[in-house]
């Protein structure tokens, strides 16, 4: 299904610069830029908590924009995020604007369902997930939330490759020249009693020299 846009108020900005920047956070409203599209690029400042619900929605960097100053609309998508190595609190941001028609890079979430379906992880196996997220070419207004990947009838030992999930029409991996793996279910790590005994026998040798080791310096 694909993803509704998000909606974020900005606020023009007259200068750019890092000065202008400074200033803009002093006022406690984060500083940001509007480019592409061969068009003038637009300085613009975020209110931060504003912002921030955005960002834990988990998919900032996959979903369209639309940034309203005034009586424009901006259909953009984030691509860039600065963020203060201290605080952790945005700093700058870059948005790239998207025109209709045009195609776009976007990682997308991967979803793993229907786990208990799966023989290999019902009776003990392991997921062991390769990609949480995938690099595709999609178009704007049809980029995904996420895409599944279903997990019925999967047995230990497999691997799941890009090939074997359903993607949207018109959407496709940025890799091409391989079915790159995505996740693969492994067999469970159980110590066998054989294990066990050599083990314990290492560690018994080691107890006697160690013994042996004391017994001659005395």
């Amino acid at each position: 299904m694909a993803s509704s846009a998000f909606e974020l108020n900005a606020e023009m900005r007259e200068r750019a610069g890092k000065g202008a920047a400074r200033a803009t956070r002093r006022t406690g409203r984060v500083p940001a830029v509007i480019y592409g599209d061969k068009k003038d690029s637009v300085m613009i400042s975020i209110e931060p908590l504003e912002l921030k619900r955005l960002i834990l929605t988990g998919s900032f960097f996959s979903h369209l924009v639309e940034i309203k100053t005034g009586k424009d609309t901006h259909r953009v998508i984030a691509r860039d995020i600065q963020m203060d190595p201290v605080t952790d609190r945005p700093m700058h941001i870059d948005f790239m604007r998207i025109s209709k028609g045009s195609t776009i890079t976007v990682n997308v979430p991967m979803h793993y369902i229907n786990e208990l379906e799966s023989p290999g992880l019902k009776y003990g196996g392991v997921l062991n997930i390769v990609r949480h997220d995938v690099e595709l070419n999609v178009s704007p207004e049809a980029i995904p939330e996420f895409i599944e990947v279903d997990l019925t009838g999967l047995e230990v030992g497999t691997s799941i490759h890009i090939s074997a999930v359903n993607l949207p029409d018109g959407v496709t991996p940025t890799i091409t020249d391989r079915d790159f793996t995505i996740a693969t279910i492994a067999a469970p790590t159980v110590a066998t009693a054989s294990d066990e005994a050599e083990a314990e026998g290492e560690e018994g040798e080691e107890g006697e020299e160690a013994a042996t080791e004391e017994g001659g310096e005395a």
